[in-house]
């Protein structure tokens, strides 16, 4: 749905983006990730028609970004960082004008209109002005705006800023629920909402592509070994435990992480390559303790971001897409 290769952006005194490529297949939630001034924007700007690449190619649902511009942006949704509202307008009458200006029939757009509304939860709005609303409300506003002509891809930059936490949590929730209908790149901060929304993320540092893939597999890369959570019950102490999980051939390093009426949470890391799982689930059960949960401990989106941007890291990118 969205291909970029070799995306360039030149200024007179830097390069913002530079010679970066990355998929998105259809109906993805694509979260972008990078430190300020990384090139997020930049490149949305450049996928969204807004300006033109300095080098390289990109096509948004199989339309070149500068050879068929108003194709591309018949099927993009953008909601920029500050919402592109008219305050004077009240927020019926600006969708109205949106869909005319998007090209959305007339036959059609009082529909789209109802539809944009009941989504984004904007009923009890209509007829106040756009610049007498709350953040909250413009930002939805803004969401329907990109969605009223129903693109196959939408475009968000950072659209949680400024929102409570109840708010937050509705645009989250709006969000999740336009996958596969749309194609969706998520710009943002904010590393709890990529991973709670988000099925892969991108990350550039200093305008150039450094990981695209999803968290788990870029776990895996990142640290080179299996991190294991493992809970135990029935053991009379979690040294006793402790031990016997260390004696399990290919676990390099045990950690009790918790204890709560005889039931221990262990770390459990592996050395790279190893995959111990089968044998650490023996090893409690041959004991004669209950195994209460087994399952790989991911690494948080902030440690993997932190660590990519961090240093300069060769490109983690998936080896499929």
């Amino acid at each position: 749905m969205i291909k970029a290769e070799g995306l360039t952006k030149y200024y007179p005194r830097t390069v913002a983006v530079d010679h970066i490529s990355f998929e998105v297949e259809k109906g993805e939630i694509v979260g972008f990730l990078g430190p300020n001034g990384a090139g997020k924007t930049t490149t949305m700007r450049m996928l969204t028609c807004f300006m033109p690449p300095s080098e390289g190619t990109a096509k948004v649902a199989g339309y070149d970004v500068q050879e068929q511009p108003l194709e591309v942006k018949k099927r993009v949704g953008y909601l920029p960082e500050n919402p592109p509202l008219y305050p004077e307008m009240e927020v019926l009458e600006y969708l109205e004008f949106v869909g005319r200006l998007k090209g959305v029939p007339n036959s059609k757009l009082k529909q789209r209109i109802d539809e944009v509304v009941e989504r984004c939860a904007l009923g009890d709005v209509l007829k106040k002005l756009n610049g007498k609303l709350s953040r909250g409300y413009q930002q939805r506003v803004g969401l329907a705006q990109a969605l009223i002509h129903n693109p196959d891809v939408l475009i968000l930059d950072e659209p949680t800023v400024g929102l409570d936490p109840k708010q937050i949590n509705e645009t989250r929730r709006l969000i999740k629920s336009l996958a596969g209908e749309h194609t969706i790149i998520l710009s943002t901060h904010i590393l709890p909402e990529v991973e709670q929304t988000c099925q892969k993320v991108i990350i550039i540092n200093k305008g150039k592509l450094i990981a695209t893939d999803t968290v788990e597999r870029l776990t895996q890369r990142l640290r080179g070994s299996e991190l294991l959570a493992v809970e135990v019950d029935g053991a009379t102490s979690a040294l006793q435990v402790q031990e016997r999980l260390e004696k399990v051939p290919g676990v390099s390093r045990v950690t009790l992480k918790s204890t709560t009426d005889h039931r221990y949470r262990f770390e459990v890391e592996t050395t790279k390559g190893a995959s111990v799982r089968p044998e650490v689930a023996r090893a409690v059960v041959e004991a004669g303790w209950n195994l209460y949960e087994l399952h790989t401990a991911a690494m948080s989106l902030e440690e993997i971001f932190l660590q990519l941007t961090a240093t300069d890291q060769p490109s983690a990118t998936g080896g499929d897409r």
